[in-house]
């Protein structure tokens, strides 16, 4: 059998407390499946580089990333992955299962598709999978904890754009999407998640799902969606001046 990892898990963390330690449970739970870890730290300074370094002959990698972006530290956990499938697990995540990996490579073996999407639930009560029909104007459609990437992917297609800090993943599931990648839904609860809201402020969050959708759409058909964007979050609250 080979020696090299059939999937990745990459985790990225700044200041996580007590979020990390769970997440990192799930993915070192035993398994039916070679897996390896990745942990890239962005510099944190609440206990997680004392405690990784103690444990450090669990992961295949411990890498140190000082004051580095998620997305810059998803794209160095990427260089340092050797498994044939990717995963990317944030702090408060946790894989539904030691054996949710296994399933997921049982399917992975019988399809040509390039990315495999299962369900989340979050800690909310929310459930998220890949729709029946995609409509990739509305937004990121593929939840980041329940989609496993083929490694290849990324050294076909490029890395996450690290200019975009909050709207990455959706960038580059359009950029899949357009390069005509097949994403396959999974009958398979993947992951349970905790509550991800984005540091950079609900403007920079609108601001950059609309230049996504421009950078692949015309303009003609992004501005409904944009118009869209903005309407919802200012209904929910979240603009400057709604509380």
């Amino acid at each position: 059998m080979s020696a090299e990892p059939a999937c990745s898990l990459l985790v990225t963390c700044r200041n996580p407390g007590a979020r990390l330690g769970p997440t990192l449970a799930s993915a070192l739970e035993p398994r039916r499946a070679k897996v390896e870890v990745i942990v890239v730290d962005q510099g944190s300074t609440d206990g997680p580089p004392a405690w990784l370094e103690a444990r450090r002959g669990e992961y295949a990698a411990v890498v140190k990333l000082p004051g580095a972006g998620r997305v810059a530290a998803a794209n160095a956990g990427l260089e340092r992955a050797r498994g044939d499938w990717v995963h990317f697990l944030r702090p408060g995540d946790r894989l539904a299962g030691d054996g949710v990996v296994a399933e997921v490579l049982v399917w992975a073996r019988k399809t040509e598709a390039g990315v495999g999407v299962g369900e989340t639930a979050s800690d909310l009560g929310e459930l998220r999978r890949l729709p029946a029909r995609v409509n990739a104007l509305a937004g990121e459609f593929a939840p980041p904890a329940g989609t496993f990437y083929r490694r290849s992917l990324f050294a076909e297609n490029g890395p996450f754009d690290a200019e975009l800090p909050v709207a990455a993943d959706y960038e580059f599931q359009l950029r899949l999407w357009k390069g005509r990648v097949r994403f396959k839904p999974l009958p398979i609860r993947v992951a349970a998640c905790g509550a991800h809201r984005p540091a950079a402020g609900p403007w920079a969050s609108w601001r950059e799902e609309g230049a996504v959708r421009r950078r692949y759409f015309p303009l003609h058909r992004s501005l409904p969606w944009d118009a869209l964007g903005l309407a919802r979050a200012t209904w929910r609250g979240l603009l400057p001046g709604r509380g």
